[in-house]
């Protein structure tokens, strides 16, 4: 089921076209991650299917259906942090977001203060937070009211590497506990550790989109090495399936059709024509490879 359907939506900003009829699907239960540098549009796009914007094309559906405030209440947001008093407590920082809101009940800020693991500290100052314990603190906001969709713009910009941490583990375990959750990224990293789904922008348009390992691999790498560098390239020259043989010094890679790899028959064979491997790996590109090659 789709959560999320965005159909050909097109924004411009007098003579800067920020969004290029995108279209894709966010299916439930996925971490989504809209990756694409800055300038891309990807603010442009959560402002839209928020409501903060309009579109001037196109359209979009959640749930199957058209956006309502009924539907917005399932939905939690973190477009900018919020503007918590540094001389309150968490605790009494979120009762003012709440009472601004209107989302869920007193009652349910001790529950995101448990799901953040920020409940220890519920009485501290905010002054006395750590940068990630503050990002936490902005989450749980948006997870008052117990929405299905968390939808987050930037999550980890601006944090140390253990703040960084600290969010990538939270959004795991909000998805574990069965929320949806829609980020938008320039972190390569960050998208290609937590993600189980994405959409590449470039300038506004819709590079790729689909679950991670199909859009960010197309194709297996075998590395391989023995004794004999020259002698392994051309015992491995035709093999069936290969479409590339690259050699170093040091390796020869054989480009496969994704999937289609086989170690022990690459191993096999090599054995019988009498070269004994001591090295045998099978590699896929990382997400900076293949995010270069579709944005450069």
């Amino acid at each position: 089921m789709s959560i999320l359907t965005i159909h050909q939506l097109a924004k411009t900003y007098g003579r800067v076209q920020a969004l290029k009829g995108v279209s894709f699907d966010v299916p439930e239960g996925a971490v989504f991650g809209i990756l694409g540098p800055n300038g891309s549009g990807k603010t442009t796009l959560l402002s839209i299917v928020l409501g903060v914007l309009g579109a001037d094309s196109g359209h979009y559906e959640w749930f199957g259906q058209t956006a309502s405030p009924d539907l917005r209440n399932q939905i939690g947001s973190l477009l900018e942090t919020p503007n918590f008093y540094h001389y309150l407590s968490a605790v009494n920082n979120l009762r003012i977001t709440h009472s601004i809101s209107g989302r869920g009940d007193a009652d349910g800020i001790e529950a995101v203060l448990h799901k953040v693991k920020l409940h220890e500290r519920r009485r501290s100052r905010f002054s006395t937070y750590s940068l990630g314990m503050k990002q936490r603190l902005a989450i749980a906001a948006a997870l008052l009211g117990e929405p299905r969709i968390l939808v987050l713009d930037e999550p980890t910009n601006g944090l140390d590497p253990v703040g960084i941490a600290e969010i990538r583990e939270l959004i795991i375990e909000l998805s574990r506990k069965g929320h949806t959750v829609i980020m938008a990224s320039h972190l390569l990293d960050e998208v290609e550790k937590v993600c189980t789904h994405v959409a590449i922008l470039k300038t506004g348009t819709l590079v790729a989109a689909g679950p991670v390992h199909d859009v960010l691999v197309d194709e297996d790498i075998v590395e391989l090495a023995a004794a004999d560098i020259p002698r392994l390239r051309t015992v491995v020259e035709g093999f069936p399936g290969v479409h590339q043989v690259v050699s170093t010094d040091h390796f020869v890679q054989l480009y496969f059709p994704k999937g289609t790899a086989a170690l022990d028959q690459v191993n096999e064979h090599c054995f019988r024509k009498g070269v004994v491997l001591h090295h045998l790996l099978l590699k896929r590109k990382r997400l900076e490879e293949k995010f270069f090659e579709l944005t450069g």
